[in-house]
């Protein structure tokens, strides 16, 4: 069965944080997708994956989590209610359901549970209530679609909170079950879950809803992928710190690949090769002006693009250095890389000195401690945490001087095309 004419769409949590973005997000479906070959991916709503953690935290560390789950429970209920008055629904008694699942699963939560595995089962109910509720909007507004469990066909293995894909039987999988689906109506599903072979949750990673359109777009050799954001397109900059941010009418993967591994937001780091592999484009869109050009991310050559500004926060800068003050050796260095890896902490930035060895890396306390203790009778290790990593793509003078004024440099690092430090 062809799957040529087949296309993804994803839309973030801004795209279903109220009411009014359930109903926008319908009518760009309706003007724009069609009702049939579309796949719907979604994340959860508004901020709620932040609301979870909060509350997944609080369980597992045995604390009263009953105000934040409510919170939780209140701020899909306003939105349910406004979208649908009438109670008592279908759709009512799967939400309930789902509440008291998650309340159950926080319930049993102790702190000898593994915390990553735990983490993947709790926040992972954010997806499974916004796409149902979303399932059951769109039936409203007879875009009649089906609701696909995206845990059953994208199949990892049990690496809590960045499960890797088993390709080959997710393929499978999707390509058995979807199609012929598709040729009649749409599918809505969720991003960010994936599901192991014994039937428990993993995750993709964080904002990793992109990426789980990519592995269903690669998987149904897919016409396009189209991103839904609250800006114009993929911008050179986060216009919540930079004005006069320039939007790239067309980019290539390689590009967004390099920008989405030094911390770009608007597409996940893991989202572009499945694409690349494929030659699939991927449009990214706003959701506020839907008829917009957006941008184009394909396999294309241009000059020199304007350079892109990325900004990571909560970073945290670690250095170690030999106790007995010989030089750090490529056998220091592979104790390090090992001990970094087996606490999946990722490298942002390295650098290495005569006598030290540093790394700016995502803070995350309970990884860094590990860390610590796992290498901490072998180096000195000093840390700074609550930290800014600035990267300049394409930099030029002026765009140099445009992030460096007033600021304490920690560590710099510069290429032919790439500038990188890191500051308080």
């Amino acid at each position: 069965m062809s799957t040529d004419r087949i296309r993804i769409y994803k839309f973030g949590g801004a795209s279903v944080k109220n009411a009014g973005a359930f109903r926008n997000l319908a009518e760009i479906v309706k003007v724009h997708g069609g009702k049939r070959q579309l796949l719907i991916v979604v994340s959860a709503m508004g901020k709620t994956t932040n609301a979870l953690e909060v509350v997944m935290d609080q369980a597992y560390k045995q604390q009263d989590f009953e105000a934040a789950f409510q919170q939780i429970k209140a701020y899909h209920y306003e939105v349910l209610q406004e979208l649908f008055p009438a109670p008592g629904s279908l759709l009512y008694h799967r939400l309930e359901k789902t509440f008291m699942l998650l309340h159950d699963d926080l319930q049993q939560l102790t702190p000898t549970a593994d915390y990553d595995q735990a983490y993947d089962q709790v926040v992972s109910y954010g997806e499974l209530l916004s796409s149902t509720i979303l399932h059951h909007y769109l039936l409203d507004q007879e875009l009649f679609n089906t609701w696909v469990d995206s845990r059953k066909y994208i199949q990892t293995d049990g690496t809590w909170r960045e499960a890797k894909v088993d390709w080959l039987l997710t393929e499978r999988l999707i390509k058995s079950d979807l199609p012929p689906i598709l040729e009649e109506q749409l599918v809505v599903t969720q991003g960010f879950l994936g599901g192991t072979g014994n039937g428990l949750t993993t995750t993709l990673g964080r904002e990793g809803s992109d990426f789980s359109a990519a592995i269903f777009a690669f998987c149904l050799d897919a016409a396009g992928m189209y991103i839904w954001k609250d800006v114009e397109g993929l911008l050179n900059a986060d216009p919540k710190y930079f004005k006069d941010t320039v939007c790239y009418p067309e980019i290539s993967y390689q590009e967004t690949v390099e920008m989405a591994y030094y911390g770009a937001s608007v597409i996940h780091p893991k989202t572009i090769k499945p694409l690349a592999n494929k030659q699939i484009p991927l449009f990214v869109k706003s959701f506020i002006i839907p008829t917009g050009k957006g941008t184009k991310i394909c396999d294309c050559r241009f000059d020199k693009p304007a350079p892109a500004y990325i900004i990571k926060e909560n970073q945290c800068l670690v250095s170690f250095s030999v106790k007995d003050f010989t030089f750090i050796s490529e056998k220091n260095l592979g104790t390090i890389f090992n001990a970094l890896s087996e606490q999946r902490i990722k490298i942002n930035l390295m650098q290495n000195s005569a006598i030290s060895f540093s790394v700016c890396t995502d803070f995350n306390e309970q990884r860094l401690n590990r860390l610590i203790q796992a290498l901490h009778d072998t180096f000195v290790i000093h840390y700074n945490t609550a930290l800014t990593l600035f990267t300049v793509k394409n930099y030029d003078t002026e765009s140099l001087n445009r992030v460096l004024e007033n600021k304490e440099i920690l560590l710099e690092q510069r290429t032919r095309t790439t500038y990188q430090f890191v500051s308080r």
